[in-house]
């Protein structure tokens, strides 16, 4: 693969990828050298120039930029002045937001200090001290319902005993009684893509798990795959084998080095005991599973994206046929145009449950009329950031309470139930006392979330208390939606800038001569109409809900130069972004 082949050229040259190399490697795959090179550009891992001895990157997404990261970006800036073999830059969410402000030092991940101490850390790093990776385990504590199976027992049993019984139709019927949903934040049925694939005849199929989880307080998947990895490769292998596929692939972020670590001993474990790989358990079925390592992008978390991925492709969405939400596209022309199952870590994981104990017993898991169970994660403003597993239909005042309750004793101002593909919403306690729960579940209560546009999504819940600027929390989802659009559509590698512009434009009170309502709804419509994919999508959801729920502080910005975080008619420097 091509992307194997770049990483092993920049390992070998000490960080980066020298031209000569790149040329030679494209003669070899009988490539373009425009081709190879296209790909190497387009990924954040790869550098043509030799690093520099010490790099830091400091996560400036919303719930790291609450905790200081800007902060902590210009003072760790002045410290680099002058030094040519420092480097040190803004990045995109680092799955840590439990952690916040999160940093990366020589491609290591730290966070769980406070901003002072995670200062002190990055100044010995510049001054040459080896500042050594973290373990991370801890955040969400067991025991966990998702893992079926009790101390002692041993793990694997329901692949033991489906292909024992020769009887994959059992998959296919709990599934369906369980209306197992995708975790990863459409909460559409699995089934439909469990069929296409299942239905659609090939010589080779494939299942992919989406591990690429970049998306602002996001990181449920983070330690589903540190605490229950059995359990997402048997999910996998059960759906493998039960339509037909002989290939699968982890495509996990590359900032979760720990986690491939994890799900790389547990495939080993599970090839070792002949559950993995030839003729599994003597059935005469194969399947092979192996970690891909993601080469960054917050992109690649669309499906089609991650495939162009695989391939050795630029990571990009494909132009996907009109009716492809209703097809699931990839069970059709996936990997190498081949059917593919791609679903979330998370979906897969619950599968063994649901398969060993029925789709009754796993929907009954639910409270307040809500089916199965969810894992969920809290961050921002609260005293204890974590991620639990619950029941789906617990309440976010009740996820509040779990994550201690608001920093400080303050009052709660508002929540984005999903990060930033859903508003926000303000703190109210009709929306507060809702259920986590996806739209269409039968018997569920009237849920005010979803009636304003939210959902649970994939569980990532971030909490602002008062004082905090909701314009200027709207213009942070937006940048990283602009730093994270691929640029292949027009609309959304154009209009996510605009969009940018017109959010600073009203966050320090210059957009008074033109109706700005109207002229952010219009760029919407554009967006939401003509976007190839889901992230040009949802650009405008954030500040449209601001627009709708904080108008005060809007026409406080506007017309009065005020703002309640008394950040946004003082920038410091934070212009040019």
């Amino acid at each position: 693969m091509l992307i194997k082949e770049l990483r092993e050229i920049q390992r070998k040259h000490n960080g980066h990828i020298p031209e000569d190399e790149l040329h030679a490697l494209a003669a070899r795959l009988g490539k373009s050298k425009a081709d190879v090179y296209g790909v190497a550009s387009f990924y954040p891992e790869f550098r043509f120039e030799a690093p520099p001895k010490v790099e830091v990157q400091i996560c400036t997404a919303l719930p790291c930029y609450m905790k200081g990261a800007e902060r902590l970006y210009r003072e760790v800036t002045k410290l680099a002045e002058g030094r040519e073999d420092v480097e040190v830059h803004r990045c995109p969410c680092l799955g840590r937001c439990d952690g916040a402000p999160a940093v990366t030092i020589n491609e290591n991940v730290h966070a769980i200090f406070g901003g002072r101490e995670m200062y002190d850390r990055c100044q010995r790093a510049l001054a040459g001290e080896e500042v050594r990776d973290q373990d991370f385990r801890g955040s969400a504590q067991p025991p966990f319902r998702t893992d079926p199976y009790g101390a002692g027992e041993e793990k694997y049993g329901t692949l033991r005993e489906i292909v024992a019984s020769g009887n994959f139709d059992r998959v296919v019927k709990e599934i369906e009684v369980g209306n197992l949903r995708g975790m990863g934040g459409a909460g559409k049925p699995m089934l439909r893509k469990l069929k296409q694939t299942l239905d659609t005849p090939s010589e080779k199929k494939y299942v992919v798990a989406n591990a690429d989880e970049s998306e602002p307080g996001t990181l449920k998947d983070r330690e589903i795959m540190l605490n229950v990895p059995h359990c997402l490769v048997e999910g996998m292998a059960l759906v493998a084998l039960t339509v037909g596929a002989q290939q699968g692939f982890i495509y996990i972020r590359h900032e979760y080095k720990q986690q491939a670590d994890f799900l790389r001993q547990e495939i080993a474990l599970a090839k070792q005991a002949g559950l993995l790989g030839k003729d599994i358990l003597g059935s005469g079925r194969d399947f092979e599973l192996e970690v891909f390592v993601s080469p960054g992008g917050y992109v690649m978390g669309e499906q089609t994206a991650l495939l162009e991925a695989i391939e050795g492709k630029r990571g990009q969405p494909r132009n996907q046929m009109v009716d492809m939400k209703e097809r699931a596209l990839p069970s059709f022309q996936g990997l190498w145009g081949c059917p593919t199952l791609v679903s979330n870590v998370e979906t897969y994981t619950h599968i063994p449950l649901i398969v060993k104990n029925g789709g009754v017993a796993y929907k009954a898991m639910g409270i307040r009329g809500c089916e199965g169970i969810k894992w969920a994660s809290v961050c921002g403003d609260v005293n204890k950031p974590g991620v639990w597993e619950v029941p789906m239909g617990t309440t976010y005042a009740e996820m509040l309470a779990k994550a201690g309750g608001v920093l400080k004793g303050r009052k709660l101002k508002a929540f984005a139930p999903s990060g930033p593909s859903f508003p926000f919403l303000p703190a109210t306690d009709e929306l507060l006392n809702s259920a986590l729960d996806f739209p269409g579940t039968k018997g569920a209560p009237p849920n005010p979330v979803m009636d304003n546009g939210g959902s649970v999504g994939s569980g990532a819940i971030i909490f602002l208390a008062e004082g905090r600027c909701m314009i200027d929390s709207a213009l942070n989802f937006t940048r990283f939606f602009r730093n994270e659009s691929c640029g292949k559509c027009v609309p959304c590698r154009v209009g996510s800038q605009k969009m940018v512009d017109l959010i600073k434009e009203l966050r320090n009170g210059k957009a008074k001569d033109y109706d700005y309502v109207d002229t952010i709804n219009g760029l919407a419509d554009v967006l939401k109409l003509t976007s190839i994919c889901g992230l040009g999508q949802v650009v405008h959801k954030p500040i449209q809900s601001v627009l709708k729920y904080w108008k005060q502080e809007v026409e406080d910005h506007l017309h009065r130069n005020i703002c309640p975080a008394n950040v946004c008619f003082n920038t410091n420097g934070e212009e040019h972004r």
